[in-house]
């Protein structure tokens, strides 16, 4: 499978993701930016999720999907709206908040050092998803349909 390179000017791979882009702060998305989507690619999903929390499955933070394969980044602060303005054609998904959009980093107090995994797909078909899935819904049609995947890992603890 290839790989996509993916990055934050906010933070870098492995270290603290600024507080602006964690519940106890703004809760803004932050920045992101790839490379090496394959040219096949008809769509990108993006799904941020927290591996460390005391949940039976990790915790989602973000799903975005149907994103133009040729879109290349992401702007800070996409707005918790089930249709975004920026990738155009991009929707959300209900995080494990509860709400559409972004929900920042925001572990117990006390828990330690959580990862969040910002991970991008690259898939080989458009999958024309309605907005506001969960993520079992859009794994489940992501399946089969991965060309590429990139991982971006920020931590945060309380």
């Amino acid at each position: 499978m290839a790989v996509i390179r993916i990055e934050s000017p906010a933070f870098e791979h492995g270290k603290t993701i600024p507080r602006r882009h964690t519940g106890d702060g703004a809760d803004a998305s932050p920045a992101l930016k790839w490379s090496g989507v394959p040219a096949e690619a008809r769509e990108l999903a993006l799904i941020v999720d927290d591996p460390d929390a005391p949940t039976p499955q990790p915790w989602v933070h973000w799903l975005l999907y149907r994103v133009p394969p040729d879109a290349r980044e992401l702007p800070e602060g996409i707005p918790p709206a089930e249709r975004v303005p920026v990738p155009s054609g991009a929707v959300q998904g209900r995080n494990s908040f509860g709400r559409i959009g972004y929900g920042g980093p925001a572990p117990p107090r006390g828990h330690g050092v959580h990862r969040y995994r910002f991970r991008l797909y690259a898939l080989d078909t458009p999958l024309s998803l309605e907005p506001g899935l969960t993520r079992d819904r859009l794994e489940a049609a992501m399946k089969d349909h991965v060309l590429a995947q990139g991982e971006l890992v920020g931590s945060y603890q309380r």
